[in-house]
C-alpha cells in the first residue's frame, strides 16, 4: 500500500475543546512523513468545519474514502484519526458517522466509544463482570430537581468525601470534590451545566492514581503502568488545572513506584475492562489504589490525551513503542478492524451473500 491520506479531526463541541487541539497537534507532528500525508479538519465550538481555514463538508455518498469538499474541492482521504475529546466525537457520534460512509478510523467504534464515554454505564458493566469500582450512583437532572432530599440521602449512604462528575465528559471538566453535605448542590448544579447526569462516587482515602495505556484489537497489549502525583497543595486531586494549565501541578512517574505484583494486576485489569467494554484500536484505563493494596478501576478513556505531558503516549514510549511508531500502528488497527467488517455480510439474498462494498485489498 502507498502512501496514506490521514485526516485529523479535531476540536469539536466539547468542553474538552482545547485539550483536542493540543492533542492535535501532536498527533500531526508524530505521524511518519514518509508513509502519511495528513489533513487537519478542525471541528469549531460551533459545530462547523473547516480545511486550510475554509469550510468544508463531508460528502456521504462515496464508500471506502472520506470526501471533505472545500471551495469546490476535494480532498479524498483513506483513514480518519479522531482526536476529539468528550461529547461529539468521543461518544461515539463521529464514529457511527464514520461507519455511514464506510471510511477506517483509528479508535473505538460506536459502541466501545458510548460505553467509554458514560460513566455511570462503564462502571456498571465493568462492575458485573466482576472488576472493582468505587461505590457510586448516577443521578440524572431531572431526579435532582424532583426529588434533592432523595438524593441527598443517597449521596449520604456512599459517604463523604466523594466525587461529583458529568457522566459523559472527561478531562476533569465540571469534576468536583465533595466534602461536606452543604457543598453537595453546588457541585451537582456546576456538573449539570455540562451533562444532563452525575455520577457521584465515594472518595477513595489518600489514593495513588495509576494509568495504564492499551493497544490492539482482538489481543490488545497492555503498557507498563504510570502513577500520577499532584505536587502542588492547591490542587484537591488531579483537576483539568493540574493536567493542562500548571505545568508543575503533577508529576508523572513513569515506571509507577508501585510492587511487581501491583502492577501486573493493574496491567491485567487494564485488559480485562478493555475487553470487557468491547474496545479495539486504543484506551487509557486508570486506576486508584488504597494504600493497603486494594485496587479499583476508575475509568476508562477511549481517546485518551496526546499533549506533549499525556500518560497514553509516554506510556507507550516507556514500554518500547515510540510516539511515530504508535501512530503507524494505530492506524493498522484501524484498518484491520476495517477489512474484517468489510468481509461480513450486509443482506442475504436467496443464500447469496452480499458483502460491503469497497473493502480494499
Amino acid at each position: 500500500m502507498g502512501r496514506l491520506t490521514l485526516a485529523v479531526l479535531y476540536g469539536g463541541r466539547s468542553g474538552e475543546h482545547e485539550v483536542s487541539c493540543v492533542s492535535a497537534r501532536n498527533v500531526v507532528r508524530a505521524a511518519d512523513p514518509e508513509r502519511f500525508s495528513v489533513v487537519e479538519v478542525f471541528i469549531a465550538p460551533d459545530g462547523r468545519w473547516w480545511v486550510d481555514g475554509k469550510p468544508v463538508w463531508l460528502r456521504l455518498d462515496r464508500m471506502g474514502q472520506a470526501v471533505f469538499v472545500a471551495d469546490g474541492r476535494e480532498i479524498l482521504c483513506d483513514v480518519v484519526f479522531p482526536v476529539l475529546h468528550g461529547t461529539y466525537g468521543e461518544d461515539g457520534t463521529v464514529q457511527g458517522l464514520l461507519e455511514m460512509v464506510n471510511v477506517p478510523y483509528v479508535g473505538a467504534d460506536v459502541l466501545g466509544s458510548a460505553l467509554g464515554m458514560d460513566k455511570g454505564v462503564q462502571k456498571a458493566l465493568l462492575r458485573d463482570a466482576g472488576l472493582p469500582v468505587v461505590p457510586f450512583a448516577v443521578v440524572p437532572a431531572t431526579q435532582w430537581e424532583r426529588d434533592p432530599l432523595g438524593v441527598r440521602a443517597q449521596v449520604e449512604s456512599l459517604g463523604y468525601p466523594c466525587f461529583v462528575k458529568p457522566t459523559r465528559l472527561g478531562s476533569s471538566v465540571g469534576v468536583h470534590r465533595v466534602d461536606r453535605p452543604e457543598a453537595l448542590a453546588a457541585a451537582v448544579e456546576d456538573a449539570l451545566r455540562y451533562d444532563l447526569a452525575v455520577i457521584v462516587e465515594r472518595a477513595v482515602p489518600d489514593p495513588v492514581e495509576v494509568e495504564v495505556s492499551v493497544l490492539g484489537n482482538d489481543d490488545p497489549i497492555a503498557s507498563v503502568p504510570g502513577e500520577i502525583r499532584p505536587t502542588r497543595p492547591q490542587h484537591a486531586f488531579y483537576d483539568y488545572e493540574a493536567k493542562y494549565l500548571d505545568p508543575q501541578g503533577a508529576e508523572l512517574v513513569v515506571p509507577a513506584q508501585i510492587p511487581p505484583e501491583r502492577a501486573e494486576e493493574v496491567r491485567t485489569l487494564a485488559l480485562r475492562a478493555f475487553q470487557t467494554l468491547r474496545l479495539c484500536g486504543m484506551a487509557r484505563v486508570d486506576f486508584l489504589l488504597e494504600r493497603d493494596g486494594v485496587v479499583y478501576v476508575s475509568e476508562v478513556n477511549t481517546i485518551p490525551g496526546f499533549t506533549p505531558i499525556s500518560m497514553y503516549p509516554r506510556l507507550w514510549e516507556a514500554s518500547g513503542i515510540p510516539y511515530r511508531e504508535l501512530i503507524s500502528r494505530l492506524v493498522d488497527l484501524a484498518l484491520e478492524r476495517w477489512r474484517r467488517r468489510n468481509a461480513l455480510c450486509t443482506t442475504y439474498e436467496g443464500g447469496r451473500r452480499i458483502r460491503m462494498e469497497g473493502a480494499r485489498g
